[in-house]
């Protein structure tokens, strides 16, 4: 039997393409109706999961990784969707097109094309279900903003300040109940779903707010799971949470864009064993053929980072300056996805200030790791951006994007910690309660009448090329170089608050004093200038 296929334009490289197949709508064709194709480019092979799109319209996506041709053919239980075969001609990339972010430099990101990512992130967690004017208000805000991520979920939210209903749901809805925040955050409130069926225009809501994402630069770390929950999905079955993963898998995995983050606080979901976990964990990377990034977030215990199909380490701590130690037990990019909010609301962890904010992510920064954003401010509409998006009234912000301009003006490789200061040996033996002295401060041969040198400060860069210290708190009027030896490099104090940079010196060499007003929140940049 044959059968009509429509394809959803031209085909690009690091575009998702997608084919339409017709085929039954009867009965229940999420579960009963079973559809994957073979894509084919001399040899090599990926294969794809189809997946119904409702009105009989059953749908493949494919993310080609090489221009050329491709053939494919399906492979389904049912006749009129079976060896549908074809083949499509994949032009040069589009404009801004760089395919999916992999782990680059084993602690870094980057394009799957080359292209230097730089991952700034910021969390608004149901900002794709606050109707159309406020998401198109959240994506101009992110369109003129520094991040190059968003942490959002795929489920709705219970929380305070998250009481409204969204438009949609992602299945049909049996029984309505309750939206009332009573201050617990899961249980039953009178909602009941058939988990049995998906409601795909749900789904497509969700897709044309990925896409238009990409069209601005950032990258969707998409939340599978979570435990803010009065509708139940928190709570599905083992099948219904397998037959869920199958499903957004299979719609979203050929989207560049896209980043799988299996939870949001794994470890305040009870009814979800570490077995359980695991199993999402296979599901979700054997099903996805384009290698997303994977992770799990936690509240308070770390999931374990180690599992050798979680791409980086996604943390929740206040302790940015600890992400040197995470990189060495892990080996892995580190991306402190929650360390509190900019706001003022009354929850210990929504009323941090700017510059607080500021000061993570930049000890995360000469730590090697990458920090996310987030703002809590209240006001009458209870519209806060962590959870709704909208607008961004912070202090923050603005000196993100310094920072971000600093980074990218940086090496391309990224920026590692140096492993000689001060601050760096600490932290990897766990505080100072496990270090002396001599261990802190090494002096050099010859420089042991050098007191100044001591590189305490964190600091991170590329060897013998680029150095960036920042002094934190600190409000020092005076710093010793603490470059190799040898070699010269210009030296600028940058104001993180001010968003101010200074030259203070066009050439520098080890053991030279710099001298400077003392304040709090500044950092040094050193960049080589006599060659390598």
């Amino acid at each position: 039997m044959t059968n009509s296929v429509s394809a959803n334009g031209a085909a690009s490289l690091w575009a998702t393409y997608e084919l339409t197949l017709n085929g039954p709508s009867e009965g229940n064709p999420f579960q009963d109706v079973e559809l994957r194709a073979t894509f084919t480019q001399g040899d090599k092979t990926v294969r794809v999961n189809g997946f119904y799109d409702g009105d009989g319209d059953y749908k493949l996506r494919f993310l080609p990784d090489t221009t050329g041709t491709w053939s494919y053919v399906t492979k389904s239980n049912v006749s009129a969707l079976d060896g549908v075969s074809g083949s499509l001609e994949v032009g040069a990339a589009k404009p801004g097109h760089h395919g999916p972010v992999r782990v680059s430099n084993r602690h870094h990101f980057r394009y799957a094309d080359g292209t230097r990512y730089i991952n700034i992130g910021t969390t608004a967690y149901v900002w794709n279900l606050q109707g159309d004017a406020m998401e198109e208000e959240t994506l101009a805000t992110l369109a003129d903003g520094p991040f190059t991520k968003i942490r959002m979920c795929v489920f709705p939210k219970h929380y305070r300040y998250n009481e409204n209903e969204p438009e949609r749901y992602p299945f049909p809805v049996t029984k309505t109940g309750s939206s009332e925040w009573t201050g617990r955050f899961g249980g039953e409130f009178g909602w009941e779903f058939d988990f049995s069926r998906f409601e795909p225009d749900y789904f497509r809501h969700l897709e044309k707010r990925i896409n238009q994402l990409a069209e601005i630069g950032v990258e969707a770390d998409l939340i599978i799971f979570h435990p803010y929950d009065r509708w139940g999905f928190s709570r599905m079955s083992p099948a219904e949470d397998d037959a869920y993963l199958k499903y957004l898998v299979a719609r979203l995995a050929a989207f560049p864009n896209v980043w799988w983050s299996m939870a949001n606080e794994y470890d305040l979901m009870p009814s979800k064993t570490m077995a359980d976990w695991d199993r999402f964990i296979h599901i979700t990377s054997d099903n996805d053929p384009f290698g997303h990034l994977l992770s799990v977030h936690n509240c308070f215990a770390f999931y374990d980072h180690n599992h050798p199909r979680i791409t980086h380490s996604s943390i929740q701590r206040s302790g940015a300056n600890l992400s040197a130690l995470w990189r060495e037990k892990y080996g892995k990019p580190v991306s402190i996805d929650e360390c509190c909010y900019e706001g003022d609301i009354a929850e210990l962890w929504g009323n941090i200030s700017g510059q607080k904010m500021v000061r993570r992510f930049w000890d995360g920064t000469v730590n090697g790791g990458y920090v996310t954003h987030g703002e809590t401010y209240y006001n009458d509409e209870e519209n806060l951006w962590w959870a709704k998006g909208g607008k961004l009234t912070g202090e923050s912000v603005a000196r993100i994007a310094f920072l971000r301009k600093i980074l990218e003006d940086g090496p391309d490789e990224g920026l590692d910690p140096v492993k000689s200061t001060g601050a760096y040996r600490t932290t990897i033996v766990g505080g100072l309660d496990n270090v002396v002295l001599a261990q802190l401060f090494q002096p050099a041969a010859g420089e042991e009448d050098w007191p100044r040198v001591q590189a305490w400060f964190a600091t991170a860069g590329q060897p013998h090329r680029y150095y960036l210290s920042y002094l934190g708190e600190n409000q020092p009027n005076e710093f010793a170089v603490a470059t190799p030896p040898g070699e010269k490099y210009s030296a600028t104090l940058i104001d993180t608050w001010e968003m101010t940079e200074k030259t203070l010196a066009d050439s520098v060499e080890r053991g030279d004093v710099l001298h400077f007003s003392p304040k709090p929140y500044q950092a040094l940049l050193f960049k080589r200038v006599d060659g390598e």
